[in-house]
């Protein structure tokens, strides 16, 4: 990908796996939380979780969107609660070791199996 803003620090991770443990608002809620502080990363609001009521999209991509703010940025988290599958985007204009991210997320969300992780 082009970079068409050098002089704009920025860096972006997409992390995806499936998750064993039970995830709800409140579970979510505090993974925002604490993925930003385990990242010396700044929030300056509580964390937005949306969860679509029944019948407005189709039932396989059931789920929460929610999303962060950062001082720096933010951090989107979306969950497909029947296929206990997560996707979430880590985007601030402040450096966080990426490794570190990934780690947090695959202990929170209990992964058995593998992550997959993209930086751009």
């Amino acid at each position: 990908m082009k970079n068409l803003a050098p002089h704009i620090f920025r860096q972006r991770l997409l992390i995806e796996g499936f998750y064993t443990t039970h995830v709800n608002r409140e579970v979510l809620e505090i993974y925002l939380l604490e993925v930003a502080e385990h990242l010396d990363l700044r929030t300056y609001g509580n964390p937005i979780v949306f969860s679509p009521a029944s019948g407005m999209g189709r039932d396989e991509n059931a789920g929460y969107d929610a999303f962060v703010p950062l001082i720096d940025s933010g951090i989107s988290a979306y969950i497909w609660s029947s296929a206990q599958f997560f996707s979430i985007v880590i985007y601030t204009c402040k450096g966080f070791n990426d490794q570190a991210a990934i780690e947090f997320t695959r202990e929170y969300f209990a992964v058995s199996e593998e992550v997959v992780s993209a930086s751009f």
